[in-house]
């Protein structure tokens, strides 16, 4: 009877760097469509930004379940269900006020902020360059903040701070995903040599 190690952090995070990539490009796509359509009603903003909180924490439980244990998994277990509290509570409850939406935003994304820094600093043993992953997080941390301190700009302006936040969230997300791709061709170079 052989015994099989199970895999390690770093080579499960690298073989499953395309989820990263997908929901980078969800961000991406999610933020061009805030910026192109910017007087969009709150209804369809409310409805773009819930299908987006609830497919992000899907995708993010899907990357707990993919990681092999440890501190790094309860993080995205706990990142995925509270986006899919919020986009379901947003599909619940679409007549919400614009500063209701605001605020829901605005602590959502402190929460999912905080915990991608925390994320990225239990796993900077395991992966190189961690830094875009914290870039991420204190992205998502400074635009929850701006929203709480700047609720009066309005909706136009919400929905222009939405789409650039999520552009560069996006584009962070995609940047980590190839850059988690490289260690793992990386690795598995190593590996035949």
């Amino acid at each position: 009877m052989s015994y099989v190690q199970p895999q390690s952090i770093l080579s499960v995070v690298t073989g499953n760097w395309w989820v990263l990539a997908l929901r980078g490009v969800l961000a991406v796509l999610f933020g061009l469509l805030a910026l192109i359509a910017p007087i969009a009603t709150l209804t369809v903003l409310v409805l773009f930004w819930g299908a987006f909180a609830l497919v992000d924490g899907i995708f993010a439980i899907v990357a707990a379940f993919r990681v092999a244990g440890g501190r790094g998994r309860w993080w995205l277990i706990i990142e995925g269900v509270l986006g899919i509290l919020a986009g379901i509570v947003t599909f619940l409850y679409p007549g919400l006020t614009a500063l209701v939406l605001l605020y829901i935003i605005a602590f959502w994304a402190i929460l999912i902020g905080v915990m991608r820094i925390v994320t990225a600093i239990s796993l900077r043993r395991e992966i190189e360059n961690e830094w875009l992953m914290i870039l991420g997080g204190v992205l998502s941390v400074i635009f929850g903040i701006l929203l709480i301190v700047l609720p009066g700009p309005g909706l136009l302006s919400l929905t222009w701070l939405i789409g650039i936040w999520a552009l560069i969230f996006g584009i962070a997300l995609i940047a980590l995903a190839f850059r988690v791709r490289n260690m793992g061709q990386a690795v598995q170079e190593r590996r035949v040599r």
